[in-house]
This record gives structure tokens, sequence and C-alpha cells, in this order.
């Protein structure tokens, strides 16, 4: 099977501008490489790095195992790089290394000339775009969030796509809201993690639980009837698994424990 290393990456003003969140990254990563057939070898997460220089610990450490993966994916060229001269230093290695970039976004195929073209030019216009000031604007995709749409997103564990909304999976809601009390009750998200792989309960993807999948359980508000566009949370048209109080009384219980600043900012939902 084709092995993908996902690379997330947000700098200290990406995360002012909310627009290219870790969380929301990775979801649309994970659920393109379910789209594709492709395994997530290893994802590899820079939180508060710029695109400018290569030295982000993430980063470095993907390219020391890269004997893991086949190729590298990410949601837009500048999660990657933005300099065009490092950018062109790491596509020469991966094509010595007989390796692949993709970006999802941009959908390019760096095995043809024309395609590593394009990306160079691509890359240089990145480059430019990072030195001006200003904001990216996403009017279309972002009206359509702010009215509860779905905007094509993949349906999380706990519900499936049905006629352009997510339905609750019964069996699947029973898990999301035992981790959900679990968590609030004084469970780790480690041991709420084992206590699933002990009892053979499998993600969406057959894998097993781990720190980080029951983390993205807990932090998504879709379980309480919300939705989340790259920074925008608003009430969506689907059932919720668990009210609003709980999923507000598990950021609290996770702000309260977290010795990470990034998950010290409460967002509490309202009711």
């Amino acid at each position: 099977m084709y092995r993908v290393a996902i690379y997330t990456r947000v700098s200290t003003d990406d995360q002012a501008e909310e627009g290219y969140s870790l969380d929301a990254q990775m979801e649309r990563l994970e659920a393109y490489c379910e789209a594709q057939g492709w395994e997530v070898a290893n994802r590899y997460i820079d939180d508060g790095y710029s695109g400018r220089s290569a030295r982000r610990p993430a980063y470095q450490r993907m390219m020391e195992e890269r004997d893991s993966w086949d190729a590298i994916l990410v949601m837009k060229m500048d999660r990657i790089h933005r300099n065009s001269k490092n950018f062109m230093i790491m596509m020469e290695n991966l094509e010595k290394w007989g390796k692949e970039f993709t970006s999802m976004q941009e959908e390019l195929d760096t095995s043809s000339a024309m395609g590593r073209f394009v990306v160079d030019i691509i890359q240089r216009i990145a480059q430019l775009e990072s030195e001006q000031i200003g904001e990216r604007t996403y009017s279309g995709m972002a009206q359509k969030a702010e009215m509860g749409g779905m905007l094509g997103s993949y349906p999380p564990y706990g519900y499936r796509s049905e006629g352009g909304d997510f339905i609750i999976v019964d069996d699947e809601a029973k898990i999301v809201r035992e981790l959900f009390n679990k968590y609030c009750e004084g469970e780790s998200m480690s041991a709420i993690a084992n206590s699933l792989n002990d009892r053979s309960i499998r993600t969406r993807r057959g894998r097993k639980w781990s720190l980080y999948s029951v983390r993205y359980v807990l932090q998504n508000p879709t379980y309480a009837g919300y939705r989340r566009w790259d920074g925008v949370i608003v009430r969506g048209k689907h059932s919720p698994i668990i009210d609003v109080k709980l999923f507000n009384e598990a950021q609290v219980v996770a702000a309260e424990r977290t010795r990470n600043p990034r998950f010290k900012n409460i967002k509490i939902l309202l009711a």
C-alpha cells in the first residue's frame, strides 16, 4: 500500500489568523488519504514554527524517517515551505531518495518535468504571498460554514454521511459518550485509549486508539451539534451525540490538565 507521511504546520501568525489550525489540516488530510486508499505511515506536526526555515523538529524527524514512507502529503504547499530555495532543496532530495510530494489543494504530480516546473512557480508565488501583508479570504466556503453547511467534510467517528448530512452510528456513538464521560470523571486520554484497545474496539480506520485519536474526539464540536471549518464554529443541522454541557466540561478539564499553552485556550460552545 502507498505509504504517506502527513505533515502539518502552523506559525504564530497562522494561529492568529485561525485559517490553518492543526486540527483542520489533519482532519482534511486524513479524509483525503481515506478517499485515495493510502496508508498514513506517520503524522508530523510542527506547532508554532515558521515555514521560512527548515529547522523545524517534526520536519527534520520526518526526513530522517524517510524509509517509513513513500510520499509527503500536505494540505497546501506553503505548509511545507515558504522559501523557494528550501523547497527546491527538499524536492531534489526527494527525487534522489525515490520519494514523492503531494499537495492536497494544488493536486500536482511531481513525477513529471512539467509538474515540477509548476510546483516551482507556485512555490515562488507562495513565498511572495508570505512577504506581503494581507489576509486570505474564504468568502464562499466561510459563508457556507456559517450557515451550518458540510463543505464536503469526512464524518468523524460516531457518524456516517447520508443525504448531505451526518447520521449517528449507534454503536460508535455509545463509545463517544463513554469517552467523554470517563474523561470528565478523571480518566486520562491514555487510559481511555488503553481501555478501548483492551476491549478490541478500533477507530473508524480499524486502528488502535491513541492519545491523539482520543484528544481529537474530545475537541471535536461536531459531537455537540456544531460544525467547524478553519476556525468557524457554528451550530450544525445534524443530531448531537452529547450535549453542549458535557462537551464544555471536557474542554475545561483538558485546559486544566495540559501543559501545552496551545490547549489552554478554552473554546466554550453556547447552548
